[in-house]
């Protein structure tokens, strides 16, 4: 296995990040996570502008143009064979002096790693609520930050319940998003979702399920949800980059209505995929 790391394609074994790295010491740092299927990204563009946004709050100079960034990731695929896989592109402000000032920092430091794309799930998603909170309106809630671990927290309470993931609210009992995805329901055939406003991350694959429901002429919500809501919901779905549309069959143990708006979203996402991996392969 490689990674890209400044500039170098490297064995994992032999690269190396210094202890005085930003976002290790931290977490200053943004990340895409984004799937390869047939040596060729799905959704680039997309995840690019975003990182881009989230750099700019940052105050963190990309130290390439999005053009050759995409050209690396597209190499290191190949260097290592993996034409399905996933790619995690990571941003750090880099090395500098202890402290929280940024003055020192003057070399950003780019990664890039592949990972296996995550097995199908057939069963669907088993979800609970977590006990961490998020504050709504803040704009960190709009970054990919190196600084996840209030994610990483709710997900083990989540394993530790016997699920696949866990719903996390705002101070106002609102959901707001999984450790990892989107949230969405199906109330009287319209599919709804949590307003940006509410503490999300502008999901990727989120945005793809808008464009499928207006090419199918489903109606889009974007509103408040809670989770006592979702039991009176006809279907709850979750979306994520690295899995696509995944269903939800419970939340903390109580079973989930099951839509076949759902099933039909699936495949139309599928085809989304196939028809725009293909066409650049």
């Amino acid at each position: 296995m490689h990674v890209f790391l400044d500039g170098e394609f490297l064995p994992i074994e032999r690269a190396v990040i210094p202890v005085d790295d930003r976002g290790f010491l931290y977490g200053d740092a943004l990340f895409e996570t984004m799937p390869f299927y047939g040596g060729v990204p799905f959704r680039w563009g997309a995840h690019l502008a975003r990182l881009e946004q989230g750099l700019k709050l940052l105050r963190i100079a990309l130290p390439y143009p999005a053009a050759k960034l995409e050209g690396f990731a597209s190499e290191l695929v190949k260097l290592d064979n993996m034409r399905d896989c996933v790619l995690r592109l990571t941003v750090s402000r880099g090395s500098a002096p202890r402290g929280y000032s940024i003055k020192l920092a003057q070399k950003p430091r780019v990664l890039m790693t592949l990972h296996p794309l995550p097995k199908k799930s057939v069963a669907g998603w088993r979800l609970i609520t977590s006990s961490f909170r998020v504050l709504a309106d803040d704009p960190l809630n709009q970054l990919k930050t190196g600084s996840r671990v209030r994610s990483v927290l709710a997900r083990a309470e989540a394993e530790e319940q016997g699920a696949e993931e866990a719903l996390l609210l705002n101070e106002r009992g609102e959901i707001t998003e999984g450790a990892a995805t989107n949230v969405f329901c199906v109330q009287r055939g319209v599919v709804c979702t949590p307003p940006l406003a509410a503490g999300i991350l502008p999901g990727i694959t989120r945005a793809v399920v808008f464009e499928i429901c207006r090419h199918l002429g489903v109606a889009i919500s974007e509103k408040p949800m809670t989770p006592s809501g979702l039991f009176g919901a006809d279907g709850v779905f979750l979306t994520v980059s690295t899995a696509g549309i995944v269903e939800a069959t419970s939340l903390d143990a109580r079973p989930l209505a099951q839509s076949p708006l759902i099933a039909q979203l699936q495949a139309a996402y599928q085809d989304v995929v196939r028809a725009e991996t293909s066409r650049s392969r």
